[in-house]
C-alpha cells in the first residue's frame, strides 16, 4: 500500500510538469506555425491527452471487456466537461469565440449525439434500450473523424484570442521538445497513477463499470486536468476549451471507433443516467455559449458543471 501511494504521489507530479511544458510547447508551435492555440488543443494536445484513454479502451475491446472500453470513454468525456471544463471556468472564465458557439461546440454535441444514437436501440414507444457499437459504426466513426481532422485545419484562420504571457520560446525545435517531452509525462503519469488507482479499488471489490467510469475515466483524464488549469494559469482559455472539445470527439470517434473495430463494444453496461449525464455535459457547455456573457462560461456556470459532477458520482456511489 505504501509502494503504491508513493506511486500516485510521484505519477501526479509527472503529469502536473508534463501539462506545463505541453501548454508551453505547443502555445510557441501555434504562434509560429501561424495556427491558432485552439486547433493546436484541439489536435495535437487533444490527441495527446487522450493517449491514456486509448490505450485502456483499447485494451479493454481485445481483452473483450466491453465496460472497460465503453465506461472509459464515457466517463472520461464527463470527467473532461463537468469536472474538468467546470474547475477552468471557476479558476478563469473561458472565453469562447464566435467560430466556438457556432462550429466547435456544436459538432462536439453532434457526436455525443451520435454515440447515443448509435449505441442505442429504440421502439416504436420512444423507450432505449442498450444495443451494440457494431464494426461498421466503428470503421463510420473513424471516417468521420478523419473528416473531422480535415475541417478543422481547413478552416483555421490561424487567428488567436490569447495574449503571449508566459515562457517565450525562441527555437521551434525545443517547442517540439516541449511537447514530446510533456506528452510523455502526461502519458507515463497517467499510466501509473491507474495502475496504482486501479490495484487499490480492486481491493474493495467494486465491478469493472465503477471502475472504469470513475478510477479508470478520473485517471486517464489527469492529463486534461493538469493541461486545462496550467493553462488557464496562464491565460491560454483557447488551449484549454481546444483540449477539452478535442479530448471528447478524440474518445468517441478515433477511440470508440477503433475499439470497436477490434471487438463490438456493447452498451449493456451503461444506464439511463449515465448516458443522460453524458448528454447533459455535452448540452450544458452548448447552453453556456448562450447564456450570461456570451463570449465566455463564467464561473457560475463551471460551479453548475461542478455540482452536476458531484451529483453524478453521488448516485454512482449509491447504486455500487
Amino acid at each position: 500500500m505504501t509502494i503504491q501511494i508513493l506511486t500516485l504521489i510521484a505519477s501526479l507530479a509527472l503529469i502536473v510538469y508534463g501539462a506545463n511544458w505541453l501548454v508551453d510547447g505547443a502555445s510557441a508551435i501555434a504562434r509560429r506555425a501561424g495556427i491558432s492555440e485552439f486547433v493546436i488543443g484541439l489536435t495535437i494536445v487533444g490527441f495527446g491527452t487522450s493517449c491514456p484513454e486509448l490505450v485502456v479502451s483499447l485494451t479493454g475491446a481485445i481483452q473483450g471487456n466491453a465496460d472497460v472500453s465503453i465506461g472509459n470513454v464515457v466517463g472520461s468525456n464527463i470527467f473532461n466537461t463537468l469536472m474538468i471544463l467546470g474547475l477552468t471556468a471557476v479558476i478563469a472564465p473561458v472565453a469562447v469565440t464566435d467560430s466556438n458557439r457556432k462550429r466547435d461546440i456544436p459538432i462536439t454535441l453532434l457526436v455525443t449525439f451520435l454515440l447515443v444514437f448509435c449505441g442505442m436501440s429504440f421502439t416504436i414507444a420512444g423507450i432505449g434500450t442498450c444495443d451494440d457499437l457494431s464494426r461498421i459504426e466503428g470503421i463510420v466513426f473513424l471516417l468521420v473523424f478523419a473528416a473531422y481532422l480535415f475541417y478543422c485545419f481547413k478552416s483555421d484562420s490561424g487567428a488567436s484570442d490569447e495574449d503571449e504571457s508566459g515562457r517565450k520560446i525562441n527555437s521551434i525545435w525545443v517547442a517540439i521538445l516541449l511537447v514530446a517531452a510533456g506528452l510523455a509525462g502526461l502519458i507515463f503519469g497517467g499510466k501509473f497513477f491507474v495502475n496504482s488507482a486501479t490495484a487499490i479499488a480492486g481491493m474493495l471489490g467494486v465491478s469493472d463499470k465503477f471502475i472504469a467510469i470513475t478510477v479508470l475515466a478520473g485517471g486517464t483524464s489527469l492529463p486534461e486536468l493538469a493541461t486545462c488549469i496550467v493553462a488557464a494559469a496562464k491565460h491560454k482559455q483557447q488551449l484549454a476549451l481546444g483540449n477539452i472539445l478535442g479530448s471528447n470527439v478524440f474518445n468517441i470517434l478515433l477511440i470508440l471507433g477503433a475499439s470497436a473495430v477490434v471487438s463490438p463494444l456493447s452498451l449493456a453496461g451503461m444506464n439511463m443516467i449515465d448516458i443522460g449525464t453524458l448528454l447533459l455535459s455535452a448540452v450544458m457547455v452548448w447552453l453556456w455559449t448562450y447564456t450570461g456573457r456570451k463570449d465566455r462560461i463564467d464561473r457560475w456556470e463551471g460551479v453548475l458543471m461542478l455540482c452536476a459532477f458531484i451529483a453524478y458520482y453521488v448516485c454512482l456511489f449509491r447504486t455500487m
